[in-house]
């Protein structure tokens, strides 16, 4: 592990040679992800895209890419483009990437289960930002807002996110 990596500890994510504060999924760590358990799954994952508001917030980085108002995520098992960035109008279940609250303002794409996405492993673990301190996640790496800004300002595509086992 290097200091570009995003490791979490005990105690936080490390990154950059600082300790952030961080929320991760309901269901806790697991080794064995899957649809719906609310598990942030451990492992070696990257940052594979990053998503924003443009309505809310200044681009945060040259490869971030504007969430328009028909931008979907795909997590229904049985789709062809399960845990994929789809379009409205959808027939599909889905996420909507452009929400109410401010939770995915700034959105992190990680590998998990994406490209190839396998039916049942689990869709849409993103790093976003939290509802509050210690509010746990559906499987998302949470974090405050000014956190999650400074570290999309610092990620690039690849930048390795470790989720040690339990």
């Amino acid at each position: 592990m290097t200091v570009d990596d995003l490791v979490l500890t005990p105690c936080g994510m490390r990154f950059a040679g600082r300790l952030f504060p961080c929320s991760i999924g309901k269901g806790g760590l697991s080794d064995d992800k899957r649809e719906g358990d609310g598990a942030t799954p451990t492992g070696l994952h990257h940052i594979v895209g990053m998503l924003y508001r443009p309505d809310r917030i200044k681009k945060p980085a040259p490869w971030a890419i504007p969430i328009g108002p028909g931008d979907l995520w795909s997590d229904d098992s049985s789709d062809t483009h399960y845990n994929h960035m789809v379009s409205a109008p959808y027939t599909f279940s889905h996420e909507k990437l452009r929400r109410a609250d401010p939770l995915y303002d700034l959105v992190l794409i990680t590998d998990w289960n994406w490209p190839n996405s396998v039916p049942g492993r689990g869709s849409a673990v993103f790093i976003h930002q939290w509802r509050r301190p210690g509010y746990p996640t559906e499987g998302c790496v949470a974090f405050r807002r000014d956190h999650l800004l400074w570290i999309a300002g610092r990620v690039s595509p690849g930048t390795r996110l470790v989720i040690p086992r339990a």
